[in-house]
């Protein structure tokens, strides 16, 4: 087996770590019982505390970031380095180690992104905090920066592997989140209180 195949595998079983479960855990909280019942950084700020929620987001942000700058540093193609990163966010969305019923995927996506997109991601940081600025969605501000990365990714002039790869991301993370465009639509969505 190849190094690139090792590393997908690898970057998918890194994804798959429950970060926000084992943290809230680490303090006797089901995380999968309280509030949305999500593992993400949104879920475990509001139910387990401010602290354990910046460790989730850091924590889930790093699945992403690791796997794609350890291929950049191998100088692999970059399609690798796409599939690579792809694998890791998809880790989390459909973790192994839960019965491939993760998280929204938003915190490793932005991770994978920083590392292949940078710039991009910098742009889509500005739209997700106008977007929480102005409406205090979390949800909502997650979909627009999704929604704007694949374009602002092909602006900034990555490679083309790195586009297609944030556009599946960006599909996926729209997807993960149609409970909340529901709450959005019937005005019953619960607003972020920094």
């Amino acid at each position: 087996m190849n190094t690139e195949i090792l590393l997908v595998i690898g970057a998918y079983l890194l994804g798959s770590v429950p970060t926000g479960l084992l943290l809230a855990r680490s303090m006797g909280i089901n995380i999968r019982e309280c509030g949305s019942g999500n593992i993400g950084a949104t879920n475990v700020y509001r139910t387990a505390g401010k602290k354990l929620g910046i460790m989730t987001l850091i924590g889930d942000c790093l699945k992403g970031l690791i796997p794609v700058l350890i291929a950049q540093y191998l100088d692999l193609f970059p399609m690798w380095v796409a599939l690579i990163g792809l694998a890791a966010f998809l880790g989390h969305v459909y973790t192994v180690f839960l019965g491939f019923k993760g998280g929204k995927g938003v915190a490793t996506a932005l991770g994978v992104l920083l590392g292949t997109a940078p710039l991009a991601v910098l742009l889509g940081i500005l739209v997700f905090a106008a977007v929480l600025y102005k409406w205090r969605y979390v949800s909502l501000a997650s979909i627009s920066a999704a929604a704007c990365i694949p374009a602002l990714a092909f602006a900034t002039c990555v490679p083309r592997e790195t586009i297609v790869m944030a556009a599946v991301i960006a599909v996926i993370v729209i997807l993960k989140h149609h409970e909340n465009i529901a709450r959005l639509r019937a005005g019953t969505e619960t607003k972020f209180k920094a």
